[in-house]
């Protein structure tokens, strides 16, 4: 069974920072392309950064274009979304999700079959 779990979550200041990490638990993350996503209240989910396998392939959505990276270390078996300059509209449950698309990296959620439970962030004074 595949499990991935999320941390790094909080409340930050807007402008702050936080580093969000998914891992995999029995399992490698090494074979998965990996893709962040996050829910607001009310608002559908929607795909923020994902990485290839190799790492050599990124992609980010334009709202968080200049602000957020996604990394993987690979020793670690974890996935990382650092989040910089924080806006309240960031605010959100993250999600870290695996799937495999072959050079085809994504960000639909639709095609990434096994999540995480999510971790809140809150941007606010």
């Amino acid at each position: 069974q595949l499990l991935l779990a999320e941390s790094g979550g909080g409340l930050v200041q807007p402008g702050g920072s936080l580093r969000l990490s998914c891992i995999g638990s029995g399992f490698s993350l090494d074979y998965y392309d990996i893709g962040w996503f996050r829910q607001a209240p009310g608002k559908e989910r929607e795909g923020v950064s994902c990485i290839s396998i190799s790492g050599g392939k990124r992609k980010y959505a334009d709202s968080v274009k200049g602000r957020f990276v996604i990394s993987r270390d690979y020793a670690k078996n974890t996935v990382y979304l650092a989040m910089n300059s924080l806006k309240p509209e960031d605010t959100g449950v993250y999600y870290c999700a695996a799937g495999q698309f072959f050079g085809d990296l994504n960000l639909l959620s639709s095609e990434y079959p096994y999540w995480g439970q999510g971790t809140q962030v809150t941007v606010s004074s």
